[in-house]
């Protein structure tokens, strides 16, 4: 297998159809930890007197409107879970079609096309990712809490045993990965339902064993890995004025470089979304 034709040829068919883009950027919404990465602060001290005053003040709201609160807070989160896993699912959907188009010469790419063709496809996919997701659960739950147990009666000394776990399923579950990539992809390819998905997934990655572990190290540890940490490498730079003025202690520094962080991360937050957006793009259109 030449992977620097595949490589390129998927390069090639996501700058050409920048359609792709967005369901890229769509397909990003379902996920977490995709590209950008994730980055914490924390400092030492006491907050500013105006923070500290605003936090004293929410003990003075009544009960019941803080349980208001809360419920909306609630309902307005499973509402946009529910929207980030349509449009997650309808992304993915999409690479995958656009990709298979474009591959075959079908021009141009119309993104009304690719979003209501996708949409037959919707619960084949989304109802595959969800069992899987539920078998990693039940199996994490499984292999968890006989080590924990382990932990407890032998005061911690059987936490060491969770090490050489971990080094054997973070490979193994990256390989089930690629075997539900593939599943997803000839579901919408083949046209076919979640079990014959999953055996075509299969087949495809065992037919394929030593093409698509280099694949996975190409796209996973190369592409997405370097690619997310490169594009969300500025937001450290974004939360460096707040931290700043954290630790000079001034109130006024601490507003100031808050608000400096604030307009620098809504300056890069299009930025973030599109290079997102093209980076899962560009990982999808190889696999497919």
């Amino acid at each position: 297998m030449n992977y620097g034709e595949v490589l390129s040829r998927a390069w090639q068919i996501i700058w050409k159809h920048k359609i792709l883009w967005i369901f890229g950027i769509l397909a990003g919404c379902g996920t977490s930890g995709g590209g950008a990465g994730n980055f914490q602060t924390s400092f030492r001290g006491e907050l500013p007197p105006r923070i500290q005053r605003s936090f004293e003040g929410i003990g003075q709201i009544p009960e019941w409107q803080i349980a208001l609160l809360v419920g909306i807070l609630i309902i307005v989160i499973l509402i946009l879970i529910v929207v980030a896993i349509f449009l997650g699912t309808i992304g993915r959907i999409g690479l995958v079609r656009g990709t298979q188009q474009a591959d075959q010469g079908i021009e141009p790419l119309l993104f009304s096309d690719l979003f209501n063709g996708s949409l037959s496809y919707f619960w084949r996919v989304f109802g595959l990712n969800l069992l899987v997701g539920i078998a990693g659960f039940i199996a994490v739950l499984l292999l968890i809490v006989p080590f924990v147990f382990l932990a407890v009666i032998t005061l911690g000394l059987g936490v060491l045993c969770i090490i050489p776990l971990i080094c054997i399923l973070v490979p193994l579950a990256w390989l089930v990965g690629v075997i539900i990539e593939q599943a997803n992809i000839a579901i919408v390819v083949e046209n076919v339902g979640i079990m014959e998905g999953l055996r075509h997934g299969w087949e495809i990655f065992r037919a394929n064993l030593g093409t698509m572990i280099v694949m996975a190290l190409i796209l996973y540890l190369g592409v997405n890995l370097i690619g997310g940490f490169l594009i969300g490498l500025p937001l450290a730079l974004v939360v460096a004025p707040v931290i700043a003025g954290a630790l000079t202690g001034g109130e006024r520094a601490f507003g100031g470089g808050l608000l400096v962080s604030a307009l620098c991360f809504v300056a890069y937050l299009p930025v973030l979304i599109v290079l997102s957006g093209i980076l899962r793009g560009y990982i999808e259109s190889g696999w497919t």
